[in-house]
């Protein structure tokens, strides 16, 4: 029989706060669940070290991933199926890409790739096309499937509207992160009328469109998305929260480097740390892991290392003004210096940290970066690009907000026990932004 086509003989059914049910009727979907490299997602999780802002954001990775399978499974079964562009061999690859897009994500994601310079893109296509579980139960379909779905991932699959539905400007991955982020965070700003997208949603040729009637819901989904990234994944305290986290990995990278002697050797990320990391190495490490080394060394004698542990782990986080950096870089050069004479190290506790996001983009052929437009399907079978069509949309298209701030332990300024003048000094400074 098609493995492919294989039914559970009873329909599968997660609860879940966002979707109410999450419907499993495939085999493959229920066996790649069960995969040892599927459930490492339950120990990441998805907004990282946003926790510490807003309290009920424990959710993981393996909610979000569920998420947005069904987000996917309810526009190829319930809306594609049946219409013209849309082929149904494509289902399978559709939701076996939506269900693992995210396979490959580190403890603590963003912040753990940035220190290590690491793409969880090329992990989670390493991990279907690699000696795994994963690549097991994908391989039952056939001996390509797997290529296929890494294909979907890294956006070079032929069919372009397969990979638009995980990957594209409104696709079922935002779709999800948004409501879910929103519903563990207790924010109301990621809210939208899903349904009504969903009801909307049309097959075309490279892409996902959608009907012109429901242009509304469309705007109201690219408002929810600008106001989630300045209110929650860009919060300030979260940030400093993400300094001191890459502070620690640095901190701990150098001194392994420097051949210190820890009280508890981080052997789980020598591979890590001398450039040698396999893929096995890196599905052991989880938030778990990360969590279990800070928490040891706060007794570390490194007294960077020690300090900023037990800033994380008591939440005592650094301070932030806004910078310019463009128009106050003498400024920082001045605070480096006098943190520096009075002994406070400016490489891990002068930090500036930018966010940048762009809410919304049209289509610039040949741009680095260049993102697909949302289309919206007219009455005459026309695609007009969206801004065009909607004046809310137009009025933030293109335009990339950029933030910057400077984070600084103020415990540690403000205590003059020590180079009280210069001190002084590093706050007066600081209190002109």
């Amino acid at each position: 029989m098609d493995y492919s086509k294989l039914k559970l003989s009873e329909e599968k059914v997660f609860k879940d706060p966002v979707h109410r049910y999450i419907h499993v009727r495939d085999q493959v979907i229920w066996d790649l669940i069960g995969t040892k490299e599927f459930q490492r997602l339950r120990r990441i999780r998805q907004l990282g070290t946003t926790y510490f802002t807003f309290h009920g954001a424990e959710h993981s990775r393996f909610g979000h991933s569920l998420g947005v399978y069904e987000i996917v499974r309810r526009i190829t079964d319930d809306i594609f199926k049946g219409r013209p562009n849309w082929n149904e061999k494509d289902r399978m690859l559709s939701l076996c890409a939506a269900l693992l897009h995210d396979l490959g994500h580190g403890p603590f994601s963003h912040s753990f790739e940035k220190v290590f310079n690491l793409d969880h893109e090329e992990f989670t296509q390493q991990i279907i096309l690699g000696d795994t579980e994963v690549n097991s139960v994908l391989r039952k379909v056939s001996r390509n499937f797997p290529k296929k779905v890494a294909e979907v991932i890294a956006k070079t699959y032929e069919n372009k509207l397969v990979t638009s539905l995980i990957s594209s400007q409104l696709d079922a991955d935002r779709m999800d992160y948004l409501l879910r982020d929103a519903y563990f965070t207790g924010v109301s700003y990621g809210h939208f009328d899903i349904e009504r997208l969903l009801r909307v949603i049309r097959p075309h040729e490279d892409q996902a469109v959608f009907k012109y009637s429901g242009m509304h819901a469309v705007e109201d989904y690219i408002m929810s998305r600008y106001q989630m990234y300045w209110q929650v994944y860009f919060h300030p305290v979260t940030r400093s929260a993400e300094v001191i986290l890459t502070k620690i990995l640095h901190r701990a990278k150098e001194l392994h480097d420097a051949y210190y002697e820890f009280k508890y050797q981080p052997v789980h990320f020598y591979s890590l740390f001398e450039d040698e990391l396999t893929l096995q190495d890196y599905l052991k490490l989880d938030e778990h892991i990360i969590l279990y080394y800070i928490e040891v060394w706060q007794e570390e004698n490194d007294e960077i290392l020690q300090d900023l542990c037990t800033r994380f782990i008591n939440r005592n986080f650094f301070k932030y003004v806004e910078f310019d950096p463009a128009k106050e870089f003498k400024i920082h050069n001045q605070l480096e210096k006098l943190f520096q004479e009075v002994g406070i190290d400016p490489n891990y506790y002068l930090v500036l940290d930018s966010s940048s996001d762009l809410p919304y983009d049209f289509y610039r052929p040949g741009e680095e970066e260049e993102r697909l437009p949302i289309n919206l399907l007219m009455g005459n079978g026309e695609l007009k690009e969206l801004s065009r069509e909607s004046d809310i949309v137009d009025a933030i298209s293109g335009k990339r907000r950029t933030d910057h701030k400077l984070y600084f332990p103020f415990d540690l300024i403000k205590d003059e026990t020590t180079h009280a003048e210069k001190k002084k000094q590093i706050v007066e400074l600081l209190e002109r932004f």
